[in-house]
């Protein structure tokens, strides 16, 4: 388990954010990790995006797509 979000974790998010043509500029992530990792909207509408603590960075991945998709429509 890591206790800080690594620029390697950053960048797959970076990807999968590019991936989904949403702006990186619309989305916060914190730097400590958590368990479960979520993704949600804010009130100002950018996404939070809350890295996997626990399971592998390419297990989440697929994860947090979806979640992108769905929660941007």
């Amino acid at each position: 388990m890591n206790d800080v979000v690594t620029m390697k974790e950053i960048r797959a998010v970076f990807e999968v954010l590019d991936e989904l043509e949403i702006s990186r500029e619309h989305v916060t992530i914190p730097l400590t990790p958590e368990h479960p990792g979520r993704v949600t909207r804010l009130p100002n509408g950018k996404f939070e995006i809350v890295v996997e603590s626990e399971e592998p960075l390419a297990a989440w991945l697929p994860i947090l797509r979806e979640e992108l998709k769905r929660l941007a429509g």
